[in-house]
């Protein structure tokens, strides 16, 4: 399994409300960042999963908010991989802000790989590139 950095950056004002923190719908959007990110560190960026045909649709998502983050208060975002069917893709993520060390929400997604027709594809036979980094990064165990 390959050791990833976790994605980071900082609160931006319009991701916040009126109560100066970030609003909760922005925290699905970090998830999705962090996905991206995870890719292009695992040398399989989405624009080269496409480029095969692929699609990766949300099946789910959810999130557990434990502590705010504000606007300027720089994150990090540290997903992990912990279910992989070779047809099914199932994400956790963990938010934590980086200057207090609190965690401030941990959620989930999965995700499918289909092809353009939105049939399910797997990937192990059709795309064994696609399967093994996948594949290779599954973690049972929480980091």
């Amino acid at each position: 399994m390959t050791k990833f950095k976790p994605y980071r950056r900082k609160v931006y004002y319009y991701e916040t409300d009126k109560m100066s923190i970030m609003h909760h719908s922005n925290y699905i959007r970090i998830f999705e960042e962090t996905r991206v990110d995870f890719l292009e560190q695992a040398g399989m960026p989405f624009s080269l999963i496409e480029e095969k045909g692929l699609m990766m649709p949300v099946l789910s998502v959810e999130c557990s908010y434990k502590r705010p983050l504000r606007f300027g208060d720089e994150f990090e975002v540290t997903p992990r991989i912990t279910k992989f069917t070779g047809t099914t893709l199932f994400v956790e993520y963990r938010v934590m802000n980086t200057q207090t060390g609190e965690l401030c929400a941990v959620g989930s997604s999965s995700h499918c790989f289909t092809d353009g027709d939105m049939r399910p594809v797997r990937t192990k036979r059709t795309f064994p590139d696609v399967y093994s980094v996948f594949a290779e990064n599954v973690s049972t165990e929480e980091e």
